[in-house]
């Protein structure tokens, strides 16, 4: 029984030793699975090339548009002599690294003026603010009762009426090389431009039209003081068609107003400057603009 006894004792002291071992020895590492970090996806790049052209019946004619992106709409109106899909007798209006910020953002719409590119032209003659009256179709014809708006040069004096005439389709306005009139003193270039192109035969239909709607129209001026909107305009400070005194002017009379001048760069700057113009289109259409405490 002693003997017996003993080993018990050393079972039991055997038994401690290797639970002291067992307590002593180095956990099993967990496993921490690996997070996969998905990079922020880059903006598809726009071909205008490679976009369908599409077609909306409106106030009689038809006119052809292009669309990029998705989210809220912006619509684009072109300058004098412009066309989307443009050809070697016209100017691009829409920069591609401009338009690809810009549709990274927002759903993008561009279009061409009756009778320019694809886009058809009635009996009509043609007024800055019959241009300003398709716009306003256009954007009911697409499926919004308003859209953001970005024109330039001569889209932007369409998109001027654009906002006098029918306020209601306007969200933000953003205005790019500007002028309230083609007829005044410091739009002395673009008003013989204009007239040149009026008087030559050998010019398309539509753009006579459009060199024509200018020189008759006369002007947003009165106007500029009653647009209740959210505006910026933008101009180049080495812009000699519709320089810069004439936007810091138009800023004078719109109430509440940003003003952007790109230093140096010329008439329509967006083809300069794609990456400059694209950002601070994003920018301007982003910021709530709502005075402190009543956002």
């Amino acid at each position: 029984m002693k003997a017996f006894s003993v080993i018990i004792v050393f079972i039991i002291i055997g038994c401690l030793v290797l639970s002291a071992g067992c307590t002593n020895a180095p956990a099993t590492p967990a496993v921490t699975p690996q997070a996969t970090v998905t990079p922020a996806p880059h903006p598809a790049t726009v071909s205008i090339a490679n976009t369908p052209v599409q077609y909306k019946d409106v106030n009689g004619v038809r006119l052809a548009y292009w669309e990029w992106g998705s989210g809220e709409p912006v619509l684009l109106i072109e300058g004098f002599a412009s066309m989307v899909a443009n050809d070697s007798t016209t100017s691009a209006p829409w920069n591609e690294t401009f338009l690809t910020i810009l549709s990274s953002k927002y759903h993008v719409y561009a279009y061409d003026h009756r009778g320019m590119g694809y886009s058809s032209m009635n009996n009509v003659t043609p007024t800055i603010p019959i241009y300003a009256d398709d716009a306003a179709e256009l954007i009911k014809a697409l499926g919004y009762d308003s859209m953001n708006v970005y024109g330039e040069s001569m889209g932007s004096s369409t998109a001027q009426q654009l906002v006098i005439a029918h306020p209601e389709r306007v969200r933000k306005l953003i205005l790019d090389s500007n002028s309230y009139s083609s007829n005044i003193p410091e739009c002395q270039i673009l008003h013989a431009t204009l007239i040149q192109v009026a008087n030559d035969t050998s010019a398309s239909p539509g753009l006579r039209a459009e060199a024509n709607a200018n020189l008759a129209f006369n002007g947003t001026w009165d106007g500029l003081s009653g647009i209740n909107k959210d505006v910026m305009l933008v101009v180049g400070t080495g812009d000699v068609i519709t320089p810069q005194a004439v936007s810091a002017r138009m800023a004078g009379q719109i109430n509440g107003s940003w003003l952007v001048r790109f230093n140096g760069l010329p008439h329509i700057g967006n083809r300069n400057a794609p990456v400059q113009y694209g950002e601070n289109a994003v920018y301007f259409l982003s910021t709530n603009q709502s005075p402190l405490g009543t956002a």
